[in-house]
């Protein structure tokens, strides 16, 4: 059973010098292997598994079916009209892109800041920020219209007589969002590489040893080996830290470098980067709180790492709050009626259901997390990831569509409806999204093994000093989160 909130006092009601144990149940080196290992070797896949995959294939197809009627017909089977040209696609883009950034973040920067809380969790948020940026490539592509020219994105010579304008933040997307998903990729991929070999000499079948024995590329665990791997993962930890800071700015220029009243904003780098790792900690979260739960991995995924998460989408969620009321000011202080009718039209306009929407889940649902006992119940923190994940949905609806619906002149204003093209299309994004997600839980390993062995207590040479989560009021529970006695 879970621990509950009368379980885990502050840190600093005791000894704050003392570090908080990580990894609960008694665990050893041989234990999490097992656990983890067990997963895609040992166990049975459960029935739920093949439900749950059977659903998301199908709305997976779903997807492509719809992107085949998309071709087929043209971009008019979506709700886009006159001023309206930019819908849910890039609505879905901009979101889907900001889901991928936490585990980057996760994985890069706290890895630099040497923050052992984030190894049970790095593994998870990084494959989930593969998946993202896959789904999020898929609707600039569709989007253009003209799909059998979508090669005119990418940035060929000009001898090809294309001439692509490199001033285009469109352009820019190509090559942030490129950059982006290949070094998350080699970053996710060399840190499983230890792990792998672990999976490698655990299979029985045969097929299992020469799968994992290829993607683990001669790994023996050596001392060479150990300096290489160490060093690669430092410098993909350093390349991809200016990438969280970069990509999200990039495609924030999509709007900022716009003159539409509402977009042409300084504050939208800093602001997007923000609301892309509030929306990204909130989609992990809502996956790792059932996985954990399923899998029974609550010794190794602890409270202690959700509240730590809890605690980010707070500062986050305070940023982005911060950022919607600057943003009222800046149009009020610079005197540009234009501007000032753009914000004022999404507060009580004909959209303004969907800005009290984005308020409500993103400035104030996050607020909650300021009260200890909500950021350790698992049903409170899992219901308020749900809340943040349909405010930021609705944060890139608001920018996109409430600014373009309407113009400068009142005789091009209309109203955006979704058509069920549309909502059909991001339904399967989902779909998609999650197939992945089932098959990466299923045959790769979801925990960093050899990661989560080197913040454990019996790592630690000073490890008599170490106390556990469970330890803040001086009583150790026989069964903490996972069952086994401590």
């Amino acid at each position: 059973m879970d621990q509950t909130a009368s379980q885990i006092q502050d840190n600093t009601s005791d000894d704050p010098t003392r570090p908080v144990e990580l990894i609960l149940g008694g665990n050893d080196f041989t234990t999490i292997t097992e656990t983890v290992s067990d997963i895609v070797l040992e166990k049975k896949t459960p029935k739920a598994w093949y439900i749950a995959i059977a659903v998301t294939a199908s709305l997976t197809g779903m997807l492509f079916l719809m992107i085949g009627y998309l071709f087929i017909t043209g971009v008019g089977v979506w709700g886009l009209n006159n001023p309206v040209s930019w819908g849910w696609a890039i609505v879905n883009f901009v979101f889907w892109v900001g889901i991928g950034h936490a585990g980057t973040l996760i994985s890069a920067i706290l890895f630099l800041l040497r923050q052992k809380w984030r190894t049970s969790i790095n593994r998870f948020a990084e494959a989930m920020t593969i998946f993202a940026v896959i789904c999020a490539g898929i609707f600039p592509g569709i989007h253009v219209g003209r799909v059998w020219v979508v090669y005119w994105l990418f940035p060929i010579p000009n001898y090809e007589a294309m001439w692509p304008n490199f001033r285009s933040p469109l352009l820019w997307d190509v090559f942030a969002v490129g950059t982006y998903a290949t070094v998350s990729l080699l970053f996710w991929y060399t840190g499983m590489v230890p792990d792998l070999a672990t999976l490698r000499d655990r299979a029985k079948g045969r097929l299992q040893q020469i799968i994992y024995g290829i993607l683990a590329i001669g790994w023996r665990g050596s001392h060479r080996h150990w300096h290489r791997y160490e060093k690669a993962y430092l410098l993909l930890a350093g390349l991809a830290t200016p990438l969280v800071l970069s990509v999200h700015s990039v495609v924030s220029f999509d709007f900022a470098t716009a003159q539409l009243p509402g977009w042409h904003t300084t504050i939208f780098p800093p602001y997007f980067v923000a609301g892309a790792v509030f929306s990204g900690f909130a989609m992990v979260g809502t996956l790792l709180i059932p996985a954990r739960k399923w899998f029974g991995l609550q010794d190794i995924i602890t409270l202690h790492h959700l509240e730590n998460m809890n605690k980010i989408i707070l500062a986050t969620g305070s940023m982005v709050g911060f950022a919607y009321a600057t943003e009222f000011f800046i149009a009020w202080y610079g005197g540009n009626p234009n501007e000032s009718f753009a914000f004022v039209n999404r507060a009580f306009g004909p959209y303004a259901w969907a800005y009290w929407t984005m308020v409500t889940c993103n400035v104030i649902t996050p607020q909650l997390f300021w009260f200890k006992k909500i950021r350790v119940n698992l049903l409170a923190m899992w219901i308020m990831y749900i809340f943040v994940n349909i405010g930021m949905w609705f944060e890139r609806f608001v920018i996109t569509v409430s600014s373009l619906s309407r113009d400068f002149l009142p005789s091009s204003w209309a109203y955006f409806k979704p058509t069920t093209i549309d909502i059909l299309t991001f339904v399967g994004s989902f779909g998609l999204f999650l197939t992945l997600v089932l098959l990466f839980i299923r045959f790769l390993p979801m925990i960093a093994m050899a990661e989560v062995k080197t913040v454990m207590t019996i790592a630690d040479a000073h490890s008599g000093e170490r106390r556990s989560v469970g330890d803040y009021h001086g009583d150790i529970p026989k069964t903490p989160e996972g069952g086994g006695d401590r």
